[in-house]
């Protein structure tokens, strides 16, 4: 009894470190896989959709051993699954805490056989938000004179395993997808971020609002996202749109906010961040506190200030193993295209763009 025991404490141990290690420090990583088939009724054909990346497509909700269930991938599968009239099986390969090249390197490539079995339709990927949130992360503990090379770093970083991953997606998926979509990111703590910095520009002397270095940052990548998805035979969702819009025209230019805020095919990158720095700044909202109407509003963000909020329950994805299960679709038909709660919760808002490039047929 006491040797199995301690071999229980041995096994044990190390996951219980990485949690504490995971709640202190914001590089660590954690594998949240999970693979959810909507079973409609009346058929017997299944395809796939993939999705690959960190904590946003994971689903995380501070747990290292559960997430929500209807995270934004499994949203977009019960789109599918009523557009098609087929079973769905959403597939999530992902890895909280995860940088771009971790994902990259240890998500789609290394689990590319997902993406490739014959009945894979859709393959979807987001990555760079923690790349990110980490150049934030020592930015704001800087003192003395700013240093903004890490800011700069993780634009790099992002620009290339982006395309690198849009470039092995295309050559090693199943040939038969219809769809390959990349999700670019919100802008978490926006409102947190309207302060002045601890440390000072060398050429000005004085404090700079990090806001004003974080969100020209943010536009860059995400526009590199989407223009480099356009070159390479993907859509792009564009999240920073969906969360920091208001769902209604707040400044009288004839354009609802979101929609204005959307990065638009074939512009050029000054066009892009131009609008979301400078002309359209004033329409950009923290998203816990999204508007869909001048007096009614959502929160997409959980306490956390980081990961969306979600409908619905949790199941197990981490370190004491992940879920394969199947269930009935809450919707099996969308109004116009939308579900009744679209707007309400974080992931039913990714979800629902990423669905807004569905093909008719699988």
């Amino acid at each position: 009894m006491s040797i199995r025991f301690r071999r229980s404490l041995h096994t044990l141990l190390p996951a219980l470190a990485l949690l504490v290690s995971y709640s202190e420090a914001a590089a660590s990583t954690i594998n949240q896989n999970a693979s959810w088939t909507i079973d409609r009724a009346g058929t017997s054909t299944k395809y796939r959709s993939v999705a690959y990346g960190d904590s946003i497509y994971a689903g995380f909700n501070g747990s290292v051993t559960s997430a929500a269930k209807y995270a934004a991938p499994t949203v977009n599968a019960e789109y599918l699954s009523a557009q098609w009239g087929t079973d769905i099986e959403s597939v999530r390969r992902t890895k909280s805490g995860a940088i771009a090249e971790d994902v990259y390197n240890n998500k789609i490539v290394a689990e590319r056989s997902y993406m490739q079995a014959s009945n894979t339709r859709v393959v979807t990927f987001e990555m760079c938000g923690n790349d990110g949130l980490q150049a934030r992360a020592s930015f704001k503990s800087q003192t003395g004179t700013c240093n903004y090379s890490g800011l700069t770093a993780a634009e790099n970083s992002c620009k290339k395993y982006v395309t690198a991953a849009m470039d092995y997606i295309n050559a090693n998926a199943y040939a038969g997808v219809k769809l390959k979509v990349i999700s670019n990111l919100h802008y978490p703590g926006y409102a947190v971020d309207n302060v002045q910095s601890t440390c000072k520009d060398a050429a000005t002397g004085a404090t700079v609002k990090m806001q004003d270095k974080f969100l020209p940052a943010l536009a860059r990548m995400n526009f590199m996202m989407c223009d480099v998805a356009r070159q390479k035979g993907f859509q792009c969702a564009d999240n920073f749109a969906q969360y920091m819009g208001a769902d209604y025209d707040s400044n009288g230019d004839g354009r609802i906010d979101a929609e204005g805020l959307r990065y638009v095919s074939g512009e050029s990158e000054a066009s892009y961040v131009n609008r979301l720095t400078s002309a359209l700044r004033s329409t950009i909202r923290d998203a816990n506190t999204h508007f869909v109407s001048s007096s009614s509003s959502y929160d997409y963000i959980q306490s956390d200030d980081t990961h969306p909020t979600y409908n619905g329950s949790t199941f197990s994805s981490g370190l004491f193993g992940s879920t394969t299960g199947s269930g009935a679709p809450r919707y099996t038909t969308f109004s116009g295209g939308k579900s009744p709660i679209w707007n309400q919760y974080g992931h039913e808002r990714i979800g629902w763009a990423v669905s807004t490039y569905n093909p008719a047929t699988p």
